[in-house]
């Protein structure tokens, strides 16, 4: 090459784009596109529209009383709780509206939120449920963490695993058939089902879709982890499923899902708190409260794997409920979705890294359809505001 000459423009790989919301192609969330452009999920969202409500909500009432424990002995379901907007809309529905006796069941991350703290607390003012909390060795949360990022590119892989093994195991030990969760996030996001389908939650769900095809035994061996620090995080076997009668069922194919319309349900009529201001990576203010890397390092790493973060699932969300539009939602993505959150020095703190190795690792997760490094070594990608 000739002393001076200029090296030729690295272009990164071209991107496809939803034509109503702004999901792209490569995404977390599996997605179709049709002969519109038009992602699955909005198609799946607008379904919404031709569901008969009303026989959707018979079929919930009547499973709510196929439920209720006629002994006394035992609750009547089983719900799963962060303490957030969601939660809180379950609980009312179960409690409140059908006059369940549920049990209230949180996998404690360790890194609380104050806001986080509050929530639950006034969760378990408002509500009266029993309320059962866990929380793993603080030891080996924190070697999750770094195994998580390195082994599977997300240091909240623990918190996944517990979310969706310590409610199974609690509703096992109280003999506890129905489990109550909030939406379908592969449905409701990517349109992964029909709300035709009325899918439910299973075993297969939980580790190829929730867990990405790990479980708890992959970090066996990993930084001494042994089986014995991990026994939170099994899922129960064939036979103690079918020995209770554990069913999983989800709200939204029951109601449909609308997450504003919950939030100022919640706020109004419970006390319901919200963030005080924005997050580095959003400018929603009731989601993902309860964790304080949630918001921050946890969806950072979405954005270096996929190019996009949690600003674009709530725009998209927002586009679909016609709360906002397509334009002003590519304006928010801009704004927030690369931002690199403040939370990172108390994480890298937390659990004995430094930002070169977090870097080093980060990287290797780069989705090579979205990311390419120039010819100055930055990393770049195709963006949803230059098809426009």
């Amino acid at each position: 090459m000739i002393q001076g000459e200029f090296l030729p423009r690295v272009k990164p790989p071209r991107v496809t784009y939803c034509t109503r919301c702004v999901y792209p192609a490569v995404a977390a969330t599996a997605l179709t596109f049709d002969a519109d452009g038009v992602c699955s999920g909005c198609r799946t969202h607008d379904e919404q529209k031709k569901v008969d409500w009303a026989r959707r909500e018979r079929l919930f009432r009547e499973l709510c009383d196929d439920h209720r424990s006629k002994s006394g002995k035992t609750y009547d379901c089983l719900i799963p709780v962060s303490g957030g907007k969601d939660s809180f809309y379950q609980v009312h529905l179960l409690k409140n509206v059908y006059r369940m006796n549920p049990l209230l069941v949180t996998y404690n991350e360790n890194n609380e939120t104050e806001i986080g703290k509050r929530n639950i607390q006034r969760m378990k003012d408002v509500f009266g449920c029993d309320y059962w909390n866990f929380t793993p060795s603080v030891a080996v949360l924190k070697k999750m963490n770094r195994v998580g990022l390195a082994k599977m590119g997300d240091p909240d892989m623990h918190c996944h695993m517990g979310i969706n093994s310590v409610p199974i195991q609690i509703a096992a030990k109280f003999g506890v058939p129905l489990i109550v969760w909030g939406e379908h996030g592969f449905m409701n996001l990517g349109g992964m089902h029909s709300y035709k389908d009325m899918v439910e939650y299973t075993a297969r769900y939980r580790k190829e879709h929730l867990l990405r095809g790990y479980d708890w035994d992959d970090f066996v061996g990993q930084e001494g982890l042994e089986e014995k620090d991990l026994l939170w995080a099994k899922y129960p076997d064939d036979a103690e499923i079918e020995r209770v009668g554990i069913r999983g069922v989800f709200i939204s194919n029951f109601f449909g899902w609308n997450q504003n319309d919950h939030t100022q349900l919640m706020v109004d009529n419970y006390g319901f708190e919200v963030n005080a201001v924005a997050f580095d990576r959003t400018y929603k203010r009731d989601s993902n409260l309860n964790n304080i890397h949630d918001n921050g390092v946890h969806d950072y790493m979405k954005f270096v794997k996929f190019g996009y973060g949690r600003a674009t699932d709530h725009v998209c969300r927002d586009i679909r409920s016609g709360a906002i539009d397509r334009a002003a939602g590519i304006d928010l993505v801009r704004q927030y979705d690369h931002v690199v959150p403040g939370d990172l020095p108390r994480w890298l703190d937390y659990v004995g890294m430094t930002r070169t190795e977090f870097d080093r690792i980060a990287d290797t997760f780069r989705d090579p359809r979205v990311w390419v490094k120039n010819e100055y070594g930055h990393w770049i990608k195709d963006n949803i505001w230059d098809h426009n």
